[in-house]
């Protein structure tokens, strides 16, 4: 019996330090000397301080801030600890009512619009963390944005533009805006008064 034990635990022991210990750092040493930036959690640095993540969503509310997608992961929306989607179906009472209720907040908080609002304004991601929106989302909070800063819509518009992240590898995805990026390049170029 311990002739055939005795390969099955060395074959555990190697496979255990191949797939668990070696394997694993060498992906690790590669990431960190190939996507250094991604590899540490992509974190934005200002004035020394780490303030978010470029991959996390968090939660803009001030009417002077671009807004992010609607959030389903934790009890209050934006937990990077409980990422997840809502898993409500099309026809569950509950998704019914919190986009209602969305769509009623989005139209308070963008009086000047009376358009379709964009999808991803009442939806959450997948994940509950997406740190982008769309351009069209982007686009229909700048006059909020625009009064609010007091300047005009055609610059927050220009520098909406020059924060368009185009498709991944030019086909994968749609243009989108990060949300993180866009508000504090608003703070940069338009302070609030």
């Amino acid at each position: 019996m311990l002739q055939q034990l005795a390969p099955a635990l060395k074959m555990t022991v190697v496979l255990t330090v191949l797939t668990g210990l070696v394997y694993p750092g060498v992906i690790t040493g590669l990431c960190e000397l190939m996507f250094r930036h991604q590899a540490n959690g992509s974190l934005i640095v200002q004035n020394g301080t780490v303030i978010g993540s470029s991959l996390l969503g968090q939660n803009f509310t001030r009417p002077e801030y671009f807004h992010p997608r609607p959030s389903a992961a934790g009890n209050d929306g934006y937990d990077p600890l409980a990422s997840g989607g809502s898993n409500l179906g099309p026809t569950n009472q509950k998704l019914y009512d919190r986009i209602k209720t969305a769509a009623e907040q989005f139209r308070k908080e963008n009086p000047a619009y009376s358009g379709p609002i964009p999808a991803d304004a009442l939806t959450a991601s997948g994940s509950g963390l997406d740190p982008d929106i769309s351009i069209a989302n982007a686009r229909v909070q700048a006059a909020r944005v625009a009064n609010t800063r007091g300047t005009s819509v055609e610059r927050i518009e220009g520098l909406l533009d020059s924060a368009i992240d185009g498709r991944d590898l030019g086909f994968l995805g749609e243009p989108r805006v990060n949300v993180l990026k866009l508000n504090l390049a608003l703070d940069t170029r338009f302070p609030k008064r």
